[in-house]
């Protein structure tokens, strides 16, 4: 009886999340929904139940370098811990193939909370498209009452044509934000924005093709966005959503702070 229980709590944990937990993010929420149970527990529920996690695909190549663009220093240096939210965002674009043409979308994350704080969609994969997601990321700052402080904020982004562009360099700096282009050739430079692209694919992008229009990419994407930044579990920052995570570090920072007399 109790394993027909959990087949139930299992099988609806996984639905609900797009069908991409594996039996650790299961084993995860179960336990945040107040529902001891053991990891290998989950395992064997699952195998009897013929479910399994999401598995990342090959890594698609996107970007096109231009060796004649003048390019931004490398600030970040791989190094994407950041202490505070708006202290560093990292930013690049994919494809998604659809019956009315190619799909750009481009994506903004916080690295602090691995949050996605901005994004854009279109046809095309000229500049105005990271410039688009990298201004929806700053209304949506503003919009929570977290806005970045000019000169504190870093944008790191590979070095494509779209992000050495002389246009975005200038848009960036008007805002007061700090741009970075990582190294040529070095896998690394834009690790964890290559991440988060490579969750996108697996999670949305390829369990629901074909896709037909943009339209459709758009309104998949949005909802998407609101599951992984309000809901999704993840395990770097502590498996809590982005958002639950930036709501405790607020919270903690505006503690009083207590000292203690001997």
């Amino acid at each position: 009886m109790r394993d027909e229980e959990l087949k139930e709590r299992i099988q609806e944990v996984y639905t609900s999340n797009y069908r991409v937990y594996g039996a650790r993010k299961i084993w995860r929420e179960l336990n945040r929904q107040g529902h001891a149970v053991a990891r290998c527990t989950v395992e064997r529920l699952m195998r009897e139940l013929g479910i399994t996690g999401a598995v990342r695909g090959k890594r698609v190549i996107t970007t096109i370098t231009d060796p004649a663009a003048g390019r931004a220093p490398d600030i970040v240096d791989r190094d994407f811990v950041a202490s505070a939210p708006n202290r560093c965002w990292v930013a690049d674009f994919t494809h998604v193939a659809a019956w009315s043409g190619v799909v750009y979308v481009a994506f903004v994350v916080d690295t602090f909370s691995r949050r996605i704080v901005g994004w854009s969609a279109s046809t095309s994969k000229e500049t105005q498209l990271p410039g688009r997601s990298g201004d929806g990321a700053v209304v949506q700052r503003d919009r929570e009452d977290r806005p970045h402080t000019p000169g504190q904020l870093i944008h790191h982004s590979d070095a494509g044509s779209q992000y050495t562009s002389f246009k975005l360099a200038e848009h960036l700096d008007a805002a007061g934000i700090a741009a970075s282009i990582g190294s040529v050739g070095d896998a690394y430079d834009n690790a964890l924005m290559e991440s988060t692209i490579g969750l996108y694919k697996t999670e949305l992008i390829k369990p629901q093709r074909p896709w037909r229009s943009l339209s459709q990419v758009e309104l998949a994407t949005a909802e998407w966005i609101d599951w992984y930044n309000h809901r999704r579990l993840h395990g770097e920052i502590g498996h809590v959503p982005p958002v639950e995570y930036e709501a405790n570090h607020y919270m903690e920072s505006t503690k009083p702070q207590v000292t203690t007399i001997i």
